[in-house]
């Protein structure tokens, strides 16, 4: 009996040797997709559980989408939504103060520029995001077309999870940007942090961009993950537990509040006298009233009345003597 317990205990840690365990599962989605096919296809040619997300009114949208979902690669919708910043607004950027009319004929049209899609993130959106109010909208629209949210995370206060409660949508956040910085050692460094947060936390999802940097440092690096980090697909992780470390923000859109736009308008500087004002004394204010007054509209005209009364009174005594 020791013996076959021995036997047993022997056979356990060979397979716990020969058996990787997964610590960590890394998604990686690359954003910005449907304006450069040559570096996009690029990413196409690597393990099809790296993910894309698609801008909808890009040139080369529906064509990458379906190139994607053909290769095996899961896509996203990569919505505009506004930023808090001020600069110009691509067409069809979501607004906080949009109707759920407007929000959901957006969203109809981008799902059918992006077929195959099955989630969405929001390109830039820090002033969208923030709303609550907004958000509801979103959250209503993206139910109906059976849409998960990946939450880019442009704003700390997002108020995505808030806002999907009570509905069947499914919130999953961006955990790191890959290239922020277009330096290849730094993209690395992004990477091999996406990896240390995956293995601590169990899961993570990285962001990047098409740009030959970063399509350079994946398919340096995605070839040779550790052992205990396994890359997946982001609608693998719509179960993983969620913490949503939001504050509510219930500013209404449209009005001012601490994540409102600031107004760059600052108001027309006064002209500053080079010399000081001399004084104005009493008598020379007196004078002025009256020289005023005696020009003002009302005493001209009781003047000319006055003067037409006097004229009227002499030409009828004349007209009566002639009689």
């Amino acid at each position: 009996m020791p013996q076959f317990r021995r036997i047993i205990l022997s056979l356990a840690s060979l397979l716990a040797f020969a058996t990787p365990v997964f610590a960590g599962k890394l998604a990686i989605v690359i954003d910005d997709f449907g304006y450069r096919p040559h570096n996009e296809n690029q990413v196409l040619a690597m393990p099809s559980n790296i993910s894309v997300a698609v801008l909808p009114n890009a040139p080369h949208a529906r064509e990458m989408a379906t190139k994607a979902h053909n290769s095996g690669h899961e896509v996203l919708i990569h919505l505009p939504m506004a930023p808090l910043s001020k600069q110009p607004l691509e067409k069809d950027t979501l607004r906080p103060d949009m109707s759920s009319d407007d929000i959901e004929r957006i969203i109809r049209d981008a799902v059918t520029k992006v077929p195959y899609a099955v989630g969405l993130n929001n390109h830039m959106g820090s002033a969208m995001t923030s709303s609550l109010f907004g958000m509801q909208k979103v959250m209503q629209a993206l139910e109906r077309y059976d849409l998960y949210f990946l939450d880019s995370m442009t704003i700390g206060n997002s108020q995505a999870m808030r806002a999907a409660s009570g509905t069947g949508v499914k919130v999953i956040k961006r955990k790191v940007f890959l290239d922020d910085s277009q330096n290849e050692a730094d993209i690395r460094h992004q990477f091999n942090r996406a990896i240390e947060l995956a293995r601590r936390n169990g899961s993570a999802i990285a962001i990047g961009h098409p740009h030959p940097s970063t399509v350079r440092v994946l398919q340096q690096m995605i070839y040779s993950l550790p052992a205990d980090i396994t890359l997946v697909r982001p609608s693998t992780l719509l179960n993983e537990p969620q913490v949503d470390t939001s504050t509510p923000n219930l500013t209404p859109p449209g009005n001012s509040g601490p994540n409102a736009p600031r107004n760059p308008f600052r108001g027309v500087n006064l002209c500053k006298p080079k010399q000081p004002l001399a004084p104005v004394y009493a008598d020379q204010f007196f004078n002025v009233l009256s020289e005023s007054i005696r020009q003002s509209t009302v005493v001209t005209y009781f003047q000319h009345q006055w003067q037409g009364w006097g004229k009227t009174s002499s030409s009828n005594g004349i007209n009566a003597n002639a009689n």
